[in-house]
């Protein structure tokens, strides 16, 4: 990130909660499953340059809950593959929401 302050109110406003933990000044993690955490450092070379996808158990109610903060989001599908919803934080980096199939039935 290379605002950090800005990039941690932005993705407290995506993710609906502060973050779990700060480990230092400029660093902030949010754990979203067991084994799944997302992990934002201040690095203003590397800024814009991630990428994330999250599986999740209802893409709906993220669409929803997206809509209803004010993030801009781009739906993606092709073919097959499940419905995805595409994000950029405020340094540009892609965030990629999909529907588990596993865990939605399909």
């Amino acid at each position: 990130m290379a605002d950090y302050a800005a990039a941690y109110d932005w993705y407290v406003l995506l993710l609906g909660r502060p973050a779990d933990m700060c480990p230092h000044d400029s660093e902030a993690v949010w754990q979203l499953a067991p084994g799944g955490s997302i992990y934002v450092v201040e690095d203003a070379e590397q800024a814009g340059s991630g990428l994330l996808t999250v599986a999740l158990d209802d893409l709906e109610a993220q669409e929803a809950r997206l809509r209803a903060v004010g993030v801009a989001a781009t739906e993606q599908s092709h073919g097959p593959a499940p419905r995805r919803l595409v994000v950029k934080d405020v340094d540009g980096n892609t965030l990629t929401f999909f529907q588990d199939p596993a865990r939605s039935g399909a």
